[in-house]
């Protein structure tokens, strides 16, 4: 049986994060599938969700026939101990198959410290941790995303590892196990023997390393003279690949609740401790035509009422200004919220704010990096204090109350002066806050400076944790009374990332000890254990500090080397001497600086900087609101979506409304809401045969055909099956009491119970939750309660504003059941008075 179908499912955290089923979420039928890949994200739903790269490649790959893509996700503790416990696989959303019965599962890794929940998630599959564990009838392991442009640390536990963009090499990767099961008789070496023709495909096992007593790295030695090196994967122009404008509409709340479109991939601002900057060069740009039109269609099939322009700095796509007026015109009359999450504050000026809060204000996060132009110019973060301070000016005077600021310590070079200046340029933006009484707010994040592969940084030392308490200290101490936030990044964390972001093969002994000793989900500082990680590299033999507080000579063998991203070691060494002299590079949009990564034929810059938007569509007009009509509409909420929560449910109809076309009235004011109420909450795991929400329009409708448009869109469990115009100015109805049927499947029902609480004129209760222990008058609350059969029970309870009582509680209080008496029944709510 589904664990969805399993009565203690509902005790479960969050049970929207395994629903499935979501929509434009896609099923096939395994008969009709050659090849099948569970896309794998070691970290919960909410976040892998948030990543527009899955779904890219969730889109890509489900527009094969042939190939079944589905998606798998790191399960919250609590899941965890459940499958254990039980005895129960991990499994996919889309088939609720165990990830053991595909062809290949492939791992997003996003960055260092989700490699333990990688080790989990094939834990809990049956499948061996390392390559050459695995026989022929184990799935293929496979990787890609930022994480493997050092893939050694985690080497030895992948088949392959996809270095660079993903959307070609994956599909082709897939082409090939295609071909070779045809062929019935290829052996998974001469699978890899064929894939490694990929550009962008890294095996691991094609490559032996030899260390030197000091332990540093002696020699890569790879067994193919034809296969020496790995060029990273290279999409040459963002418009050839298929956006995912169907976009995955999820139950549950994500980090990023949001339509993502990729605006640009790459930077070309050279900044010295970025990564990113570096791995996803040359910048390419989508063409404004392109984010226009994929934009607007992801809105509307999606029923999304925010969207994001991503990119490594929004600010500097070329034709930023029309473009985000253009958007604006279009869906600023639909309540749709434009935010632009990456920016500098050199490209943001007045007219992209005005543009920005033409809906609500979106948040604005802005990374100074640094609190001196001293300490700018050796990371090349070409900003000047000039820029920042008017820049917040600016931000406060349009309106916003809250504005991050975003520094790190521990960079290159950096003195205790330079944290002092963090603290001065924190308290003068401050004075453009306001005054006491309306001022606004100012949050400044603080995080250690880790050094990356791929980056001038990567010679440098990184500063140990203590160091970074300190100053954290000397920070906060400094804005200590100033009304400013301070947060920072637990040390600890970037001590863990810092060592494999330079690690190298051994590493990965360590992240099987230290997965052992319970390590999970190291990115949540909650969870992270330090002594885990301290007792895996004691017995693994392996000093932390040797890979953070050293410097490395330009002659070492970097455990990456090779790894070719493009960019030359000679470009990164000459940045590393630019950063000592604090010299500045400049932007290479201005003039090409010899990187290495165009070759001027089929890579270069893609860029729109004269794009003409005047021929766009015309901006969408709503009907005028001041005609407005208002509905009540009946649903049902049954089987899986049981599992929902109140908010989670609101947000499915919502989101339902926006794609069948409804025409939502909404509230005035700087945060404009839809004018749609629903009723009381049911609680989690209770299903119901009426459920009332009103909804107010600003257009008529057709009753029978809005039931129709608006069913066609909601996932399965929920479907509206009446719809009723009432007067535009009928007040909400209260509900005064709420109707069950209870039917129990193994707990008894004792006759003598139900006697003794019906003839009780006081029957006590205990409530637990986030406060403690509540006792509370059930019989007060109860209306009429009944047998009609030897396991049913009929129950009306009474709504009240003060402390009430589910229905679990009520009959658990009655027959004094336990928890697990609770797990054996079923509760649907069958209908309600309304005052």
């Amino acid at each position: 049986m589904p664990i969805l179908d399993q009565n203690w499912f509902s005790n479960i955290i969050r049970p929207s994060r395994y629903l499935g089923n979501e929509v434009n979420s896609v099923k096939k039928d395994p008969s009709r599938i050659e090849v099948s890949i569970a896309l794998a994200f070691p970290d919960i739903y909410e976040i892998g969700m948030s990543h527009l790269g899955l779904k890219i490649i969730y889109n890509i790959l489900n527009s094969q026939e042939w190939l079944a893509a589905e998606r798998v996700f790191s399960p919250w503790v609590d899941l965890e101990y459940e499958l254990r416990s039980r005895g129960i696989p991990l499994t996919t959303l889309e088939s609720e198959r165990p990830l053991s019965g595909f062809d290949l599962v492939g791992f997003s890794l996003q960055h260092e410290l989700s490699y333990t929940n990688v080790l989990n998630m094939l834990d809990l599959s049956g499948i061996p941790f390392l390559s050459e564990d695995r026989t022929e009838k184990d799935a293929l392991i496979i990787a890609g995303g930022p994480a493997c442009f050092n893939p050694e640390p985690v080497a030895d536990f992948f088949d392959l590892m996809v270095i660079g963009d993903g959307e070609t090499a994956t599909l082709e990767i897939c082409r090939i196990i295609r071909e070779t099961k045809k062929k019935k008789s290829t052996s998974k070496k001469d699978l890899l023997h064929e894939l490694r023709h990929i550009r962008g495909i890294y095996i691991p096992s094609f490559f032996s390393i030899h260390y030197c007593p000091d332990g540093s790295v002696k020699e890569i030695k790879p067994d193919h003279a034809d296969y020496r090196k790995v060029k990273k994967a290279i999409l040459p122009d963002l418009d050839d690949y298929p956006y995912p404008e169907h976009q995955i509409v999820p139950f549950t709340e994500l980090i990023h609740d949001r339509v993502s479109i990729e605006i640009s991939r790459g930077c070309t601002r050279g900044c010295r401790f970025c990564q990113a900057g570096m791995i996803y060069r040359p910048v390419r740009e989508r063409s404004p035509e392109s984010i226009i039109e994929k934009a607007e269609n992801a809105l509307k099939l999606t029923g999304y009422e925010d969207l994001s322009l991503l990119s490594l700095s929004s600010g500097d796509y070329s034709c930023i200004g029309p473009l985000l007026e253009t958007l604006m015109d279009r869906q600023s009359p639909k309540n749709v919220a434009v935010s632009l999450p990456s920016l500098r504050m050199d490209s943001l000026n007045t007219a992209m704010i005005e543009q920005v809060k033409r809906v609500r204000k979106t948040g604005f996060t802005l990374a100074p990096e640094a609190g001196n132009d001293r300490l700018r110019r050796v990371i090349n973060k070409g900003l000047t204090q000039d820029d920042i301070l008017r820049t917040t000016d600016v931000v406060y005077r349009a309106g916003w109350k809250l504005i991050k600021l975003y520094f790190m310590i521990g960079l290159p070079y950096e003195g205790d002066e330079d944290l002092q200046d963090i603290i001065s340029l924190s308290k003068q933006i401050t004075r453009f806050a306001g005054k006491k009484g309306k001022r606004a707010n100012l949050n400044v994040s603080i995080s250690t400076f880790v050094p990356k592969a791929h980056t001038p940084f990567m010679w440098t030392t990184q500063i140990s944790p203590e160091e970074s308490r300190r100053r954290i200290r000397l920070i906060q101490e400094g804005l200590r009374g100033s009304r400013i936030r301070v947060k920072w990044n637990q040390p600890e964390l970037s001590w863990l990332e810092g060592v494999f972001a330079r690690g190298d093969r051994r590493l990965g002994r360590v992240i099987m000890e230290a997965w052992g000793l319970g390590a999970r989900f190291d990115a949540w500082g909650e969870h992270f254990k330090i002594g885990a990680w301290q007792e895996a590299f004691d017995r693994a033999g392996l000093e932390p500090d040797f890979y953070l507080h050293r410097e490395r000579s330009f002659q070492e063998i970097l455990p990456w080397d090779h790894i070719k991203t493009g960019v030359t070691k000679a470009f990164l060494k000459g940045e590393w001497i630019k950063a000592k002299k604090e010299n500045l590079t400049p932007d290479c949009r201005e003039k090409c600086l010899e990187c290495g990564v165009c070759d001027h034929k089929t890579i270069d810059p893609v860029l729109y900087k004269d794009s003409d938007l005047s021929s766009s569509e015309e901006a969408y007009i709503p009907p005028t609101a001041e005609y407005k009509t208002k509905y009540r509409l009946t649903y049902r909420k049954l089987s899986r979506a049981k599992h929902l929560g109140h908010l989670e449910l609101a947000k499915v109809l919502m989101r339902a409304f926006r794609r069948a076309g409804l025409k939502l009235a909404y509230s005035g004011g700087f945060h404009p809401m839809p004018k749609v109420s629903f009723f009381a909450a049911l609680p989690v795991g209770t299903e119901s045969m009426e459920e009332l929400v009103d909804i107010e329009l600003i257009e008529a409708v057709d009753i029978i055909s809005i039931k129709e448009t608006i069913n066609h869109e909601l996932p399965h469990g929920i479907d509206v099956v009446l719809v009723k115009e009432i007067a535009p100015n009928t007040k909400k109805r209260h509900i005064t009491e709420n109707q069950f049927l209870i039917t129990f499947n193994g707990p008894e029902i004792r006759e003598k119970d139900l006697r003794k609480f019906v003839e009780s004129d006081h029957f006590s209760v205990v409530k637990t939750n986030k406060k403690g222990d509540h006792e509370i008058d059930a019989r007060a609350l109860v209306s009429s309660i009944s047998l009609i059969s030897p396991n049913k029970l009929q129950l009306t309870i009474k709504q009240t504003d003060g402390p009430g009582l589910k229905p679990t509680e009520i009959v658990k209080g009655i027959f004094s059941l336990t928890d697990d008496d609770l797990l054996n029944m079923d509760v649907l709510k069958t209908g309600q008075v309304l005052a």
